[in-house]
């Protein structure tokens, strides 16, 4: 559980939590919805390690929080035709998606960088 007073950022439990109001991250309840979104690039890449092989694509570090993130991964995944699921505030696409992702990651104007191979 999260602790207010010593300022945890980070559960075994749960992965990243948000600093102001101690949800993980992929739950946050606070304003942060309010706020500027980050300067950072959106990454990009394919995981097969874990996964008895099968590829998923991977979309980190995103500039949205709570309900938007859930609308973008439902999107991704129907543009791909393709399952998936949100996990601590990535989005995981099963397969290898990236040309798709990456062309509507930069339709929507941020900028976009591929990680791995």
């Amino acid at each position: 559980m999260a602790d207010e007073e010593t300022g945890l950022v980070y559960s075994s439990d749960k992965g990243r939590m948000c600093p102001d109001c101690a949800q993980p991250v992929g739950a946050c309840i606070c304003r942060r919805e309010q706020k500027q979104p980050a300067a950072g690039p959106v990454r990009l890449r394919l995981e097969r390690k874990g996964r008895g092989g099968k590829a998923v694509t991977v979309v980190s570090d995103l500039p949205l929080v709570g309900a938007e993130l859930k609308q973008l991964a439902k999107t991704l995944k129907q543009r791909c035709g393709s399952g998936g699921t949100l996990k601590q505030g990535n989005i995981e696409i099963q397969g290898d998606h990236r040309d798709s992702v990456a062309q509507y990651i930069s339709e929507r104007g941020w900028r976009l960088k591929r990680c791995g191979g």
